[in-house]
């Protein structure tokens, strides 16, 4: 059980369920409310007909530790969850503000950008949002760098991203050649990583790297728009042979902000430092006087887009959560609308000073 992150604190909670003679276990992979779990007898088959909650973010998950039936129970079933340390959570597509839970218990998120295309650096920092809510430490991995021309090109590149993910290790990598595996290896070693990325980002060609075998399935990005094919269908947990286990997972097309106030405020920390320097405390940094902020963007000091992508994901991360809050949807649409409005007003005495 020590090679999937078995612990002495792990094996202290699980003791009342070890005098009841169930087995301690990690989800290794869910389909269809069954789960592969990994335990001291090997890998079994269990149902999860008897921790299925009403609430999606207490559904099983992969990368979670569980108590199920001994040997002789046909089929066996989960009997319970042990508390998550950690989990990676974003919203889901429908309208019904929920959350899902895509791994538990992990202590790195890779996040898997290609250099294929142009760098998505409002989707890096959506991730990384996430990422930093989670509870684990964040990596940006830049796949397939043997593609991008030349080295000054590819360190341009690498720096662009630093700037985006301050306090955010940033590794190019090259499945193809090897590049920047061992030192992905190195890391991944010390614990749970989950990859995540979107299709064609070349998460399966890097896990299979990592795990030194061909074990996900591969397939070449599209020629027409270079987007990737879906080839991992389902989160799978491996063990990796340099030690950790890696959760591997399908590309994402969309990642929704879920309660994630703490991430984005991590993410753009520099401008978290400069609004506790402007004048009012409430600046909502669109025109007011004695704002550090804009201040800083006239300066050149912080550039504009990374502001305007800061406004984006608080006011997403806002509407997310007061979605599930009747009275903090109201004061959120009455302070906008304020806000917008003294917004305007002091445009308009600026504009009338020029004139």
């Amino acid at each position: 059980m020590q090679p999937y992150g078995w612990d002495a604190d792990w094996e202290a909670e699980f003791a009342p369920f070890a005098e009841q003679g169930l087995l301690p276990g990690r989800v290794v992979r869910v389909d269809r409310g069954l789960c592969d779990v990994v335990t001291p007898a090997g890998t079994v088959r269990a149902d999860t007909e008897f921790v299925v909650p009403r609430d999606p973010m207490k559904v099983v998950c992969t990368g979670d530790w569980v108590a199920v039936d001994p040997a002789g129970g046909d089929p066996r079933y989960v009997r319970t969850l042990l508390s998550r340390r950690t989990a990676f959570v974003r919203s889901t597509s429908s309208k019904r503000s929920e959350g899902q839970i895509l791994a538990a218990n992990v202590d790195h998120v890779i996040v898997a950008v290609p250099l294929t295309g142009d760098l998505d650096l409002g989707r890096i920092e959506r991730f990384l949002a996430l990422a930093w809510e989670s509870g684990a430490q964040p990596l940006v991995v830049l796949t397939k760098a043997d593609l991008v021309p030349d080295a000054v090109t590819l360190s341009y590149l690498v720096q662009d991203v630093e700037t985006t993910a301050p306090g955010v290790p940033v590794l190019s990598v090259s499945a193809a050649t090897g590049e920047g595996v061992d030192v992905l290896a190195a890391v991944a070693a010390g614990g749970t990583s989950v990859l995540l990325g979107q299709s064609g980002a070349g998460k399966s060609t890097l896990a299979n790297a990592l795990l030194g075998e061909d074990v996900m399935d591969v397939r070449a990005t599209r020629d027409v728009d270079g987007k990737g094919r879906h080839t991992t269908t389902t989160r799978n947990l491996l063990a990796l042979p340099g030690g950790g286990v890696l959760i591997d997972t399908p590309g994402l097309r969309g990642v929704g902000l879920w309660d994630a106030q703490t991430g984005v405020g991590q993410v753009f920390a520099e401008i978290e430092e400069l609004a506790g320097q402007c004048r009012f405390q409430d600046c909502a940094h669109i025109a007011e006087p004695g704002c550090a902020v804009l201040a800083a963007v006239e300066s050149g000091e912080l550039p504009e887009r990374r502001l305007d992508s800061y406004r984006k994901l608080m006011r997403e991360n806002q509407w997310i959560v007061a979605k599930t809050d009747a009275r903090l949807r109201t004061e959120l649409r009455r302070d906008w609308k304020r806000k917008g409005a003294e917004g305007k007003a002091a445009m308009e005495a600026k504009r009338g000073r020029w004139a």
